[in-house]
């Protein structure tokens, strides 16, 4: 059977096709940088570009470069820098081995005992033939894990110490058992600066060419509420479904009600009868598409800065407390609006007795 010389030479063209390096393809997994979400775009690469926490990095960063980087536990709220910083120190560490000499196990991977007895074992157990170097296992969102997992992990810390460093990462150290605890150098990251937060956002909106509007990077740092994953996610977000990003399109693309509405909301709880009142707050409702939820949880820092006597303040805000801690249950939206609006009345009862 004789083979066409055409197709011989584009099965050749084609094999060197799939077997030649595109420069599409992303060693990350994500395809062409363009369109790849900002949280990873603008994720920092080495603990030079890592900003924020200052204090923290540059003892990692000493601790790093002197060879003697203990077991770590980092831990904070999210999207505060805790996996970007421990990835930049294996960058650091191992460069272009990386993939050989670290384990990455997220709280979507399995993890229960029989993983910390098999593969973490197996991975910290082994020593690479060509570097001296110890591996790196990081376990993301560890207060996730079991306690028997924990308790077995505690041992392989102590066995296999020569041979690897393990970085524990999660939001809540107190779901962490005490004996891992002892065994690592605690870090917190703590929510970050607001004007950190914003300078960072303005060189991402400076990069990509978002058309900013008056209040819009305001906006997106206040409801970011010091976590830098969600507030790029927002700004992309507003990026995406508005021409122009200001103050009412982030609101408008996040579903949170406007300061203005609050605002407006909070003087009608004050001052109207019961029956408008709850009538007002129900037409905004509809016509904002707002959560009873997101009023009471809004209506909050507004109480706390108006001038009323202490004690109709607290008797206040535990009564919003209930009526958040009802919504959580699926309760009826309508007879917690009239909780709230009660509560209010009540506290206008007790301003009015202060006055006089």
């Amino acid at each position: 059977m004789e083979i066409d010389r055409q197709d011989v030479t584009a099965m050749t063209k084609l094999d060197e096709a799939l077997t030649a390096p595109s420069s599409r393809l992303r060693t990350d997994g994500t395809v062409d940088g363009r369109d790849a979400p900002w949280v990873e775009k603008y994720r920092p690469k080495s603990l030079d570009e890592v900003a924020a926490h200052k204090q923290i990095i540059d003892t990692i960063k000493r601790l790093t470069t002197e060879n003697r980087l203990p077991h770590l536990l980092l831990y904070g709220p999210p999207g505060t820098g805790k996996t970007s910083t421990i990835l930049a120190v294996a960058r650091q560490i191992y460069g272009n081995s990386l993939a050989n000499m670290t384990l990455e196990l997220n709280a979507s991977d399995e993890r229960g005992i029989n993983v910390v007895r098999q593969e973490i074992q197996d991975f910290a157990s082994t020593r690479t033939i060509f570097s001296n170097k110890f591996k790196l296992i990081i376990l993301d969102e560890c207060d996730a894990m079991t306690n028997d997992a924990q308790f077995a992990l505690r041992r392989v810390i102590e066995k296999y110490t020569r041979n690897a460093r393990f970085c524990l990462i999660c939001n809540y150290v107190s779901k962490v058992i005490p004996a891992l605890q002892s065994r690592c150098t605690k870090f917190r990251f703590a929510p970050l600066d607001p004007q950190f937060v914003h300078d960072r956002l303005q060189y991402v909106a400076d990069t990509e060419r978002v058309k900013l509007g008056p209040g819009g990077l305001d906006a997106v740092v206040e409801l970011g509420n010091g976590d830098m994953r969600r507030s790029l996610n927002i700004l992309q977000s507003c990026h995406m479904a508005f021409n122009l990003v200001d103050e009412k399109a982030v609101y408008m693309c996040t579903g949170n009600p406007m300061p203005s509405d609050i605002s407006q909301v909070l003087t009608w709880l004050l001052n109207d009868a019961v029956a408008d009142a709850f009538e007002k707050v129900t037409k905004l409702q509809v016509d904002k598409g707002v959560a009873l939820v997101d009023v009471v949880r809004e209506l909050h820092p507004w109480i706390m800065k108006t001038n009323m006597p202490v004690h109709a303040k607290i008797a206040l805000v535990d009564r919003l407390a209930d009526v958040e801690h009802r919504l959580a249950y699926s309760t009826s939206e309508k007879l917690q609006l009239g909780s709230l609006i009660a509560a209010f009345v009540k506290a206008r009862e007790v301003i009015a007795k202060a006055a006089q």
